[in-house]
């Protein structure tokens, strides 16, 4: 059953809301949940809920009718799920985010992640009873507006031409990879675009809760077509091999005689993200001296810009995801807007550029 939350006729209109009101609608089977979230979007002035459905063919029926920015979608319900659900949502009204709601759960985790690379913007995990809490709501509420591009860093400076481009800077013997929100299903496009005999070593930091990790290593393996392992004390950097951030600390890495290993780190970082690209891109920047492709794609906040001027600074390039193909352009902007990046394009375009700035001892 789908409950109005405000006039009909205010809803089915849609007029009556301002063009800055974020359009929300609820998709989940438990009625507690549905209405403590209500609760929480209704008390902002800048949100509104236009829809509230118990299952999944209803919501499809909700977009219909109503203009909806943001989907807060559970996954498990009912009849159809979240996961077969989400292609159909996405298509019926394209350019609206999708926020699933995740269980703590090991199958909560796979579900997620796939959603993720089925194009889902963002997660949030079903906190237990008792959970929801100021914390969470303003977790909540933040995700909804940046989502929907009314965060502050989503905002572009000034109006002014596109920015020029820098040129490729030294051959790349590593590339790295930072993504935050929308960044799953970025990735997955990347990587494909890989050729499986280009092997020069892939790492990645991907905003993501720790127990989610192990199921999005597996999920690059298979988008990429070559081994991922988890950055540890010593875990060495090889040709062909993907490394990625554990979900509790940093990864860095450190030059050992003629070998490249990682490191974690635990240090607060002004992103406040855990893992953070910030220090991943720094050491490699030092490590590999300058010798570095760093790709930032779409995300919340600013995570990576600080790296990416270290890698920049010694000598190496920053690829960045275009804002009209971010769910969130966070991550990527601040380098596009002052001219740095190397090349700027859907996460596709970028891998073909980037291999078309390496030499040939990047081929096996």
């Amino acid at each position: 059953m789908v409950t109005a939350l405000r006039s009909t006729a205010a809803i089915k209109a849609g007029e009556n809301f301002s063009p800055a009101t974020v359009r929300v609608m609820l998709v989940d089977d438990s009625l507690t949940v549905r209405t403590v979230f209500s609760r929480m979007i209704e008390r902002e002035n800048d949100m509104t809920i236009v829809a509230s459905a118990s299952t999944a063919e209803r919501g499809l029926q909700e977009l219909e009718n109503h203009r909806v920015d943001v989907i807060l979608l559970d996954l498990e319900m009912p009849g159809m799920g979240g996961i077969e659900a989400l292609p159909k949502l996405l298509k019926a009204a394209p350019g609206t985010k999708v926020l699933v709601i995740s269980s703590l759960t090991a199958a909560g985790a796979e579900h997620t992640v796939e959603a993720l690379r089925m194009g889902a913007a963002d997660t949030m995990l079903k906190p237990l009873p008792g959970g929801f809490n100021d914390d969470y709501r303003e977790q909540l509420l933040g995700k909804i507006r940046a989502l929907k591009g009314f965060a502050p860093y989503e905002q572009p400076k000034r109006a002014e031409p596109r920015p020029a481009q820098r040129r490729a800077g030294k051959k790349p013997q590593v590339l790295a990879i930072g993504a935050s929100t929308g960044g799953i299903h970025a990735l997955n496009l990347f990587l494909r675009r890989i050729p499986k005999n280009f092997d020069l070593p892939i790492l990645i930091t991907q905003h993501l809760p720790a127990s989610f990790i192990p199921v999005f290593a597996k999920q690059m393996e298979m988008a990429a077509g070559r081994e991922a392992v988890l950055a540890d004390e010593d875990v060495e950097i090889t040709r062909g091999r993907i490394v990625i951030a554990p979900g509790h600390g940093h990864m860095v890495i450190r030059r050992k005689g003629s070998r490249y290993v990682t490191g974690l780190a635990y240090n607060q970082v002004k992103s406040g993200c855990t893992p953070s690209v910030d220090p991943m891109f720094e050491t490699l920047a030092e490590a590999y001296d300058g010798k570095v492709a760093g790709i930032l794609l779409s995300g919340m906040g600013r995570d990576g810009t600080e790296g990416a001027d270290a890698i920049i600074n010694a000598g190496g390039s920053i690829y960045t995801q275009s804002a009209d193909t971010c769910a969130v352009w966070g991550m990527p902007r601040d380098i596009t807007e002052r001219g740095l990046a190397t090349a700027v394009a859907p996460p596709a375009e970028l891998a073909d550029k980037v291999i078309a700035s390496v030499g040939a001892d990047a081929w096996r």
